[in-house]
């Protein structure tokens, strides 16, 4: 695969001197194994995807741990869980030699390392391509265009037309690792369920609704709807309350990770057909939202990101911590700007006193103006990263 300069790549170099074990789980062919060879050239490589390869390393795990020099790149670690305990002793016992491990099952990696590498691994998502990395790529591209294409790297390095991109992605991949997760006993009714997601991009999720339009119970819709966000197609937003405890039993607000995935299971099978789509506003949003959680999980962070609703369906679209101080955007998919687009802002801002730093609306028009606190910016040229 095309090796694109990915942000992450600086923030785990910052960390390998004081960790002994770097992880880094993403989606499947967001570039996990091309990052990590670029970054640790001079280290060997082993992919668990093998089944030849995992038997071999299974039946003398003790002798591939010695063999080891100064580092290697396990992919799909998880696929061998009992090497964990391997790799604990080896890092304690040779704090000079590195492991790298890959997956792209952040359920199976994340039990293992708090089981057998707590304190000794160093955690990393690796998100799709942001805009920011693909900056002089996507700069001229129409917006339909590229909320179609997606920042997925395939998108960019092969020369597969974007439709079958995404339907292969789905068939391979989605369908195949959701097997291994969990016992799907009519593949039908999990299709239908993604899809209706796909249809409440942007919006709460009511499981509830979902249980009586796929007719699957409700506690198993969340079951599928976590394992959908542990494998990095979905994310949730969720809702922010003064009272912390209270995010995390409200409704959160579902996303994709990528819209070209979503424009796929919504049918959307040209950038034309965006300009009509009712829910292309939703999409705009979801793209902008994911731009925001990339870049701080390139950072090596965990999202600070929230939405905010009141009882009257005052809505701010997104809200960023920052220690007491909160940001708040509203995102606009309109080309012009208008501005009413900030009434919710300033309505909202008021019940936080002095606690709101930040505002902005970010949309798709060309006009870009920053200020101390209020700003308007083009989507393209927002800075994610501050």
């Amino acid at each position: 695969m095309k090796y694109f300069n990915r942000t992450i790549a600086e923030s785990i170099r910052k960390l390998i001197p004081f960790f002994r074990v770097i992880v880094v789980t993403g989606a499947r062919q967001v570039g996990k194994t091309t990052l990590c060879k670029k970054i640790f050239p001079e280290y060997e490589y082993v992919n668990l995807e093998s089944g030849m390869t995992r038997e071999m390393i299974a039946n003398e795990p003790q002798n591939f741990i010695d063999n080891v020099s100064q580092g290697v790149i396990i992919d799909e670690a998880h696929r061998l869980p009992e090497l964990f305990s391997y790799i604990q002793l080896d890092v304690d016992e040779h704090p000079d030699k590195r492991y790298i491990l890959t997956g792209s099952s952040n359920f199976a990696m994340l039990e293992q390392i708090t089981q057998s590498l707590a304190g000794r691994a160093a955690l990393f998502t690796l998100p799709p391509l942001s805009i920011q990395e693909m900056y002089e790529q996507v700069k001229d591209m129409q917006t339909n265009e590229l909320l179609f294409h997606g920042l997925y790297p395939a998108s960019f390095s092969d020369n597969m037309p974007t439709e079958y991109l995404y339907s292969n992605y789905y068939n391979t991949y989605i369908e195949r690792d959701l097997h291994q997760l969990i016992n799907v006993k009519n593949l039908s009714l999990f299709q239908l369920f993604i899809r209706l997601c796909a249809g409440r991009v942007g919006a709460e999720c009511n499981y509830s609704a979902l249980a009586s339009e796929t007719g699957v119970s409700a506690p198993t819709l969340r079951e599928w709807m976590s394992i959908l966000e542990a494998s990095y197609i979905l994310y949730k937003l969720p809702p922010y309350y003064s009272n912390i405890s209270k995010r995390l039993v409200k409704t959160p607000k579902v996303y994709f990770f990528d819209t070209g995935i979503l424009c796929f299971l919504l049918g959307i099978e040209n950038p034309n057909q965006l300009a009509t789509h009712p829910l292309r506003g939703a999409i705009f949003e979801n793209l902008v939202v994911m731009e925001f959680v990339k870049s701080r999980l390139n950072e090596g962070k965990l999202p600070n990101l929230f939405f905010y609703r009141d009882s009257r369906g005052t809505e701010i679209d997104l809200v960023e911590t920052e220690a007491n101080n909160l940001h708040f955007y509203e995102i606009k998919s309109s080309q012009t700007f208008n501005g009413k687009f900030f009434d919710n802002i300033k309505k909202v801002s008021k019940l936080f006193d002095d606690r709101v730093t930040k505002t902005a609306v970010i949309y798709d028009g060309k006009d870009t103006l920053p200020s101390v606190k209020d700003g308007i910016y083009n989507f393209r040229v927002f800075p994610y990263n501050e």
